[in-house]
């Protein structure tokens, strides 16, 4: 049985979740409200291992593995490459183990224990960039830097692990959005990921709610101004064989495509 809430990336509708930790060991993003009802803990090794074997009747229909819930990389490389090795023992057919991961979870590990949890099986990381300009990122108190960001990405695909990454339009509203929208594709430019998504700023419990979170002077923006923003924000990546996709509930204009040569077909008009 799940610790409610679970999230999990678009992309692991078809996965099997198991959740290694709860919450996220960060949680003080001005933004995300996702695991605001968890206080951050793993879980004990014993209930995890009895929830794959739980799961051991259907292990011949398992192709992924999702890792829950907001960052499980935070744990320490011996107790993930056990948690893989008993997905592998019980699920002999999955083909990929993938979470969510915070660039510092990243950082902490060294090249060869990232190339050992990529050797085991973890084949792809979800990270929540948000954006590239250190002052926003200040003011919404990410705890992660534009330096921290590409050290940990560019280190874990270093050791060939795949990186999602995700940017958040509208984050800082009018006032940040032209140095949002720049530094972020020059982010984006340094570590050259092979999965990029774009979501819209939400406020699940309203716009004064997050205001009082944010740390400087949030100006509302229009669906204009939030497709202008990703206008600026494409025009400036110089990237060579990204997927992108902007399809999540909260964008206004879906897209989808290769970020490379051909960007600017994909370029809002």
């Amino acid at each position: 049985m799940y610790d409610e809430p679970v999230f999990r990336p678009p992309s692991e509708a078809g996965s099997l979740i198991i959740q290694a930790t709860l919450g996220c060991s960060w949680n003080k993003c001005a933004f995300c409200e996702m695991y605001s009802s968890k206080k951050f803990r793993a879980r004990p090794e014993l209930d995890v291992f009895n929830e794959i074997k739980d799961f051991a009747p259907y292990g011949a229909e398992v192709r992924k593995v999702f890792l829950a819930d907001g960052n499980a990389t935070v744990l320490s490389t011996d107790r993930l490459l056990k948690l893989i090795s008993w997905i592998n023992e019980y699920f002999p057919k999955v083909r990929r183990i993938s979470s969510y991961a915070l660039p510092t979870d990243l950082i902490s590990k060294s090249d060869e224990e990232l190339k050992q949890l990529f050797e085991a099986g973890l084949k792809l990381l979800y990270i929540g960039i948000e954006s590239g300009d250190d002052v926003l990122l200040k003011l919404i108190n990410k705890g992660e830097t534009a330096a921290s960001t590409i050290e940990g990405i560019n280190k874990a695909q270093k050791a060939g692990i795949q990186c999602s990454v995700m940017i958040l339009n509208g984050l800082g509203g009018k006032k940040y959005s032209q140095q949002h929208a720049i530094n972020s594709a020059k982010l984006l430019n340094e570590i050259q990921p092979d999965f990029l998504s774009t979501l819209v700023l939400s406020f699940p419990f309203g716009e004064e709610h997050y205001k009082t979170k944010f740390e400087g002077d949030y100006q509302s923006m229009s669906t204009t101004e939030l497709l202008s923003e990703l206008k600026l924000f494409l025009e400036h990546t110089e990237l060579k064989s990204t997927v992108f996709r902007s399809d999540h509930a909260s964008n206004y204009l879906i897209h989808k495509g290769i970020l490379g040569p051909s960007k600017q077909g994909m370029i809002v008009k």
